[in-house]
């Protein structure tokens, strides 16, 4: 798309647009909501220790949005911090909206203090439980909560309809400054120093010091029915997820309904969100208080590579038998750090609803085929001087620094953000359209034992695609560890997944083209393939990317760019007047 500067005239035309369809979603029971965000640095203690971190509004976790399924959401982010920011609104599909998706130097340049911007969250088809975060450095880690999607009015559940919904998010606790933590691994080239805890709303739970005060409880009565809205907003680790005496029904994953499922047990990846039911159903007489739990799960050799491998808690406490409230609370039984047939045992039985008012549409004829491999490498110590004494990487001896790759190339992100370059037709020299559909033709060690992970190249490569095409894209790990990779734009359809390398021939033929899972993020097996589908139908420029972030940092990232279709509706909105600028 080459575009000249935008006349006055089209400003106005592209408010008028987005009025309209703001009109016409309120015909339909659709609201325009408003929130304020504001970035501040607010002190906060964890683990008997104080530290000022990033927040809005002052909280951590920050604010629930609340909305219904098409609704648009204003969100006014004020940066009163001391550092760039962007925020990304995490599984909203942005229907030609890439504006406001969030990426720092994907799709926008960040926010600078001082500095405020109004992103427009355009809901469409997504129901459930999605969430918000920063998408700059680290700073997801503190800055980020919940986004709350309800049926439209005069709809409702696809299940019985639930006594309380209650957020349950996932995450991490550095004692650390993370900005500090990211600065070192980028200076010493080295892996990130683990997180001191993992938490439940915040909190670490009970089993930490300092820590039973604030640990975060759930009342409940015998009789109903409590959805827990499940988000693992971790930056390093994949989780279990458990409720003692309980067993949980799986009923959405990233704001799309699935056929229930009854399990002991949920593994959720970073980037994740997971809808399940708890029916309070203790008989009268037992213990009255059980532990709702999240543990580590990680396919790296922990024995020989640091890692948080903690458990979080948080109490779940019946209100209705007091005389029982005072013993300790019953502990779930989880998987092991390293289950993997544990893991793969829940993510294969996952399928979509596929009712009537949720029906399943996976395309049949693809007309796109990629296949991505996966994989941690390594590059020199600098660019400029190949001896820089500060490396720590996996071979320091040789002077070289962790990266990550997709089809050997490690991204680098740009000066100025890809958006703006396609949009005024500038990209030459920002960016190369020249994404390889397949890695290189070489033998790929999937255990990576034998020789430890191999030099790869940097580019700012990108993939331009057609509008409404179907592309099927199968991600294959190389390395050591899964990876939970993210597409923004789009949600996509889970058709297959195995383990080994990936056969073109024989493994098409297990693919699940019925009612496979709905999702924006899909968690890759180590030493496996995930294979996905989905249709071109969101003009822009989407980030894609492992949701590791520290492989986010190391370049395990790439972007596609959606050209215009030829109706309006099929065309991406002009560009907002108050983009930050870099």
């Amino acid at each position: 798309m080459c575009t000249a500067k935008i006349p006055a005239v089209l400003w106005l035309l592209a408010g008028v647009v987005l009025a309209l369809a703001v009109a016409v979603s309120a015909t339909h029971g659709a609201r325009t909501r408003h929130y304020d965000f504001f970035i501040t640095e607010t002190n906060y203690t964890r683990l008997c220790r104080e530290k000022s971190i990033l927040t809005v509004n002052g909280q951590y976790p920050g604010p629930t949005i609340y909305a219904r399924k098409g609704d648009l959401v204003i969100v006014n982010v004020y940066n009163h911090g001391k550092k760039n920011i962007t925020i990304h609104w995490h599984g909203v599909d942005q229907p030609q909206n890439p504006w406001s998706d969030g990426p720092e130097f994907i799709t926008q340049c960040p926010i600078r203090p001082g500095g405020n911007f109004s992103y427009q969250v355009i809901l469409s088809k997504e129901e459930g439980t999605l969430w918000w975060h920063a998408h700059s450095d680290f700073d997801r880690a503190t800055v980020l909560g919940a986004i709350v999607i309800h049926p439209k009015r005069g709809t409702t559940f696809p299940f019985k309809r639930p006594d309380k919904e209650i957020p349950v998010i996932l995450g991490e606790w550095w004692n650390r400054d993370v900005e500090d933590v990211l600065e070192e691994a980028k200076r010493t080239g080295g892996d990130v120093v683990p997180s001191d805890a993992n938490t439940i709303n915040g909190q670490p739970g009970d089993m930490f010091p300092c820590s039973r005060d604030g640990t975060f409880k759930v009342e409940v009565q015998r009789g109903k029915t409590y959805l827990l809205r499940v988000i693992n907003a971790g930056l390093t680790n994949d989780m279990f997820f458990a409720v003692a005496g309980h067993r949980l029904t799986m009923v959405g994953i990233d704001a799309r309904y699935t056929k229930p499922l009854a399990v002991d047990y949920i593994m959720i990846a970073p980037g994740q969100t997971m809808d399940v039911l708890l029916e309070a159903s203790r008989t009268l007489g037992s213990n009255s208080r059980y532990y709702m739990a999240a543990r580590t799960f990680i396919t790296l050799p922990v024995d020989t590579i640091p890692s948080n491998n903690s458990t979080a808690t948080a109490i779940v406490e019946y209100t209705d038998s007091a005389a029982a409230r005072a013993g300790p609370p019953d502990f779930p039984i989880l998987p092991a750090v390293k289950d993997m047939d544990a893991a793969m045992a829940f993510l294969m039985q996952l399928r979509s609803l596929g009712n009537k008012e949720h029906p399943v549409d996976v395309p049949t004829n693809v007309d796109e085929h990629m296949l991505i491999d996966l994989a941690i490498n390594i590059l020199p110590c600098d660019d400029t001087d190949v001896t820089n004494a500060s490396c720590e990487g996996p071979q320091g001896s040789n002077k070289t620094r962790f990266a990550a790759s997709l089809n050997n190339v490690s991204f680098v992100s740009p000066a100025i953000d890809v958006l703006d370059a396609y949009y005024y037709g500038i990209g030459r020299g920002v960016y190369e359209e020249d994404f390889p559909n397949k890695p290189a033709p070489v033998f790929v060690d999937l255990t990576g034992s034998n020789d430890g992970p191999g030099l790869t190249k940097r580019g700012t490569k990108v993939k331009v695609l057609e509008y409404g095409a179907v592309v099927e894209v199968v991600f294959q790990d190389t390395s050591e560890e899964n990876h939970p990779m993210h597409l923004h734009g789009f949600a996509f359809y889970v058709v297959g997944r195995g383990s080994g390398k990936f056969d073109e021939r024989r493994d098409p033929a297990t693919y699940n083209l019925v009612d496979p899972p709905y999702q924006n993020t899909v968690s890759v097996p180590k030493a496996g393939w995930a294979a996905i589908r989905f249709r071109t139908d969101n003009p822009g420029v989407w980030f894609m990317h492992c949701h590791f972030d520290r492989h986010v940092v190391w370049g395990m990232n790439t972007v596609f760019i959606v050209k215009d279709g030829k109706t309006p509706e099929a065309q991406m909105l002009p560009r907002p007047p108050n983009m930050p600028m870099c």
